[in-house]
């Protein structure tokens, strides 16, 4: 999983050396770092402690759709 995630966070950098497209800076990279980091530690947690199936797949599918929200939220920056 944490692979994965950081595959994440490579990808923009990998992509910023092709097109001019993607711009990001050390704050989106920290930003992006933040919440796919959390997010991370949120289904770790879940799969460590959780009693039930049903409970980590809600904490989980919870973790996502914050993680989500934030990202949209920045995207837009209506904040």
């Amino acid at each position: 999983m944490w692979g994965g995630l950081a595959l994440a966070l490579v990808s923009p950098l990998v992509a910023m050396q092709f097109t001019p497209e993607v711009n990001w800076g050390l704050v989106d990279f920290l930003a992006a770092a933040l919440i796919l980091g959390g997010g991370g530690v949120a289904a770790e947690l879940a799969m460590r402690f959780g009693r039930s199936g049903a409970a980590r797949v809600g904490v989980i599918s919870s973790a996502v759709i914050v993680g989500a929200l934030i990202w949209a939220q920045l995207a837009v920056r209506i904040i």
